[in-house]
């Protein structure tokens, strides 16, 4: 019963950041001793790699403009990462299992995934770059603290992740014509017009 919420929270801190939360599963296993995780996440390869793209991931995320042409490159790899650990998280437990635990984690992931870009894009809008470090600091502490409970505690995790997924998919909603607009930045920014000569 246990493996729904965490393969759901896990699914929702991976459309945040996908590499943070197997470094963070991995390391819970790894230390915490928490049977839950997957023994492929607490890997020593897999905790360095992961740890290296978090790392690129929590600075690339800092910098406007460059966030949205992350999360735009990480709209394919945040919801396959996943999808990727629900289908680890059921292990062995049958083929309908993991094709289900999969697919929810694969779901939550997406949906994280494009809140988070859009109100991204609705933030690089503004002129000042507090707002979206501050954004993105908040999403880093989410998805640490999310991921950590999600082996621990996983229907507490599933609990906070349903309110945030909730609570950004509502802001998402009214700040969308903000977001058509950093859309249209964004697109401005990576391919900027020819000056007229």
């Amino acid at each position: 019963m246990e493996l729904l919420p965490m393969t759901f929270a896990s699914g929702w801190a991976s459309g945040i950041n996908a590499y943070a939360t197997v470094l963070v599963l991995g390391l819970m296993g790894r230390f915490a001793h928490e049977p839950s995780v997957p023994a492929g996440f607490q890997r020593t390869d897999v905790l360095i790699v992961m740890t290296v793209l978090a790392v690129l991931e929590l600075v690339a995320d800092k910098i406007p403009y460059l966030d949205s042409a992350w999360d735009t490159v990480s709209t394919i790899i945040r919801p396959v990462a996943g999808a990727v650990i629900g289908a680890l998280i059921a292990g062995h437990s049958g083929s309908l299992l993991t094709l289900s635990l999969a697919a929810v984690g694969g779901v939550s992931a997406l949906l994280s995934h494009l809140t988070k870009a859009g109100l991204r894009l609705a933030i690089n809008t503004s002129p000042e770059p507090v707002t979206n470090v501050a954004a993105s600091a908040a999403g880093d502490v989410s998805v640490v603290g999310v991921a950590a409970l999600a082996a621990s505690f996983p229907v507490v995790a599933a609990i906070i992740a349903g309110v945030l997924l909730v609570a950004t998919a509502i802001v998402f909603w009214f700040a969308f014509s903000r977001v058509r607009r950093g859309w249209r930045a964004i697109r401005r920014w990576l391919r900027p017009e020819p000056r007229p000569s």
